[in-house]
């Protein structure tokens, strides 16, 4: 039995079937769906393998343990995408480790100033935003402007 066909065939018994979960947690993806949908809470047997996941781990903090994840975070901060989430929705705050894979995509890191910062990036950032000189390190540009006497917006 593969672990989506175990999961389903909990979902739709509607309760937890012990003996299914090793199969379960093999897989991200069904692991955080038993948690969030069956269980309504942790599952630890599945942590493991929803920890290797980025876009799973930061729905799993956010779904699940409602708060910060460390033990899934060297996996978080890989992914711009999740590291974004996760600081905006999970940490609310700068996520310092993810930074790095953040900065690698001016998308995400005019919106990791805009929503997550409310400012200036950091300098590494920031200086790799106006390098990639695209329409987000324009709007980035734009938006530090709009407030320039704000202790993060000095340029």
């Amino acid at each position: 039995m593969t672990p989506k066909e175990a999961y389903y065939k909990a979902k739709y018994s509607e309760k937890r079937i012990p003996e299914l979960e090793p199969t379960i947690s093999q897989d991200a993806y069904c692991s955080y769906l038993y948690a969030t949908e069956l269980i309504k809470g942790k599952f630890i047997l599945g942590e493991l393998t929803i920890s290797k996941n980025a876009y799973y781990s930061y729905g799993y903090a956010r779904d699940v343990i409602k708060d910060r994840w460390e033990i899934a975070e060297p996996t978080i901060s890989k992914n711009a995408y999740s590291s974004y989430y996760y600081a905006k929705n999970v940490i609310k705050g700068r996520f310092i480790l993810a930074e790095p894979a953040i900065s690698q995509d001016s998308y995400w890191s005019y919106y990791y100033a805009l929503h997550v910062i409310k400012g200036k990036l950091p300098d590494f950032m920031h200086n790799q935003m106006i390098l990639s000189n695209d329409e987000y390190a324009k709007k980035y540009i734009k938006f530090i402007s709009k407030n320039p006497n704000s202790p993060n917006n000095k340029i």
